[in-house]
């Protein structure tokens, strides 16, 4: 997603706020558009074969497909910088407090109701920081009182969304690891081919991926699971797996945030 035209067609159908004038998102909003979408990221390694701005990149495309299918709405900037501790043994991760990244929320949403939102749906792009968003969703929702904040936090349900579309697409579920896989590689070669080192592939972890694991990776590094820096293997990757993929976690997280009034 390089240009406003790229990713929302004509500049008049653009709904990402910062490529939008005041005038037009005053407009947006008289028209009727109350929902802000406020996608959250990371710049952290993803193995030898896809850049840091994976996660980041991730949440801009799903950001505006979410905004899109919940209709009323309008693209927050994305977070790029995360929570990411567990990946900083590998040069070039970079990585927010948790308490800086819960601020970084909180500011965004200080002054939304005035502009005339209703509500805010945070998500990540990033697995890695859905543990401190689930800590902090309810002071989020206490101190951003009367806007509604709906916060997606459901790691283990985006990794299951990825299982099943590669499954369906080319029975490669089972390279799906959650990090720098077969869906993240697949990802990124619809949104930016030129970035992912197809020459660089190579397969990581590929035993059980649960909240067992992931909590060793957190605490201990996910180098303490994957040398390499890769849960998975990115063999077999494909746009259709990468659209597949991007379809059904922006059904995962509309569906959630519509349950919720969104």
């Amino acid at each position: 997603m390089n240009s406003p035209a790229q990713a929302g067609g004509s500049v008049s159908n653009e709904i990402r706020i910062e490529y939008m004038t005041s005038a037009e998102i005053g407009a947006a909003i008289g028209g009727g558009a109350r929902t802000a979408v406020l996608p959250l990221a990371a710049i952290e390694q993803h193995g030898r074969h896809l850049p840091l701005s994976m996660d980041a990149d991730h949440a801009d495309e799903l950001a505006v497909r979410i905004a899109r299918r919940l209709g009323g709405a309008l693209v927050l900037p994305t977070v790029r910088v995360g929570y990411s501790p567990h990946h900083l043994r590998f040069p070039g991760t970079l990585s927010l407090r948790a308490s800086t990244l819960e601020a970084t929320c909180e500011d965004y949403g200080a002054n939304l109701t005035a502009a005339g939102f209703e509500r805010m749906v945070v998500f990540s792009g990033h697995i890695g920081n859905c543990p401190v968003m689930s800590e902090f969703t309810p002071r989020l929702e206490r101190k951003l009182k009367p806007l509604s904040v709906i916060v997606f936090t459901d790691g283990e349900a985006i990794i299951g969304a990825w299982r099943r579309a590669a499954e369906d697409v080319a029975s490669l579920g089972s390279n799906v690891g959650g990090h720098a896989d077969v869906a993240e590689t697949s990802v990124m070669l619809v949104l930016h081919p030129d970035k992912v080192r197809t020459d660089h592939f190579t397969r990581g972890y590929t035993g059980i991926v649960d909240k067992e694991l992931l909590a060793r990776t957190f605490h201990d590094g996910i180098d303490s699971v994957t040398p390499n820096g890769i849960l998975g293997d990115p063999e077999g990757a494909s746009k259709a797996i990468g659209e597949a993929c991007l379809d059904a976690v922006t059904s995962l997280i509309v569906d959630y945030a519509q349950t919720r009034g969104a």
